[in-house]
């Protein structure tokens, strides 16, 4: 089931595009650890976190998912040092979620400054710990990315959550 938030934000997304899904790259490793040293040097020693798919080493869209979780007064100041680097975040949820895109070596990294009480991030986290110490459901998480592949954005994410939803309920 996917609840009205949800489907707001899903009812955003490109439903004409396709995606594509492919095999986990072990390069992803390498490029979080340069990626997390230069984010370092601009925040400062802070919590940042490789999640999604290249995480948990298994097929998906191939760029590497890193979160960067803030209390909601640190939010606006991380935002700004971010963009001195790597410009306007392609998106922005004011003292939620703000993402940033970067490249190394071809591979895309999706820097997310989240807030850390948001309810959004804390049903992330109870998602990925579910799958961490549930390999089927991880398996069964792969196959649901494996048959999405060439479906639109909207689709793809319209069965993600719906995934996401029935692990975590």
């Amino acid at each position: 089931m996917i609840n009205i938030e949800q489907q707001a934000w899903l009812n955003h997304l490109d439903d004409s595009d396709h995606i594509k899904i492919v095999p986990y790259n072990p390069k992803a490793k390498e490029v979080f650890k340069v990626i997390k040293a230069r984010l370092i040097k601009v925040l400062g020693n802070i919590r940042i976190s490789h999640r999604g798919s290249t995480k948990k080493k298994i097929s998906g869209q191939g760029e590497i998912d890193l979160y960067v979780p803030v209390s909601k007064k640190d939010f606006n100041v991380t935002v700004k040092k971010l963009e001195k680097h790597l410009g306007k975040p392609g998106s922005l949820y004011a003292l939620k979620r703000a993402r940033f895109v970067a490249y190394i070596d071809s591979i895309k990294i999706e820097i997310f400054v989240i807030n850390k009480n948001d309810s959004g991030w804390k049903m992330s986290v109870r998602f990925e710990t579910r799958l961490k110490n549930n390999p089927k459901m991880l398996r069964d998480y792969e196959k649901l990315k494996i048959k999405a592949n060439g479906l639109s954005t909207q689709k793809y994410y319209t069965l993600k959550i719906a995934f996401i939803n029935k692990v975590i309920n």
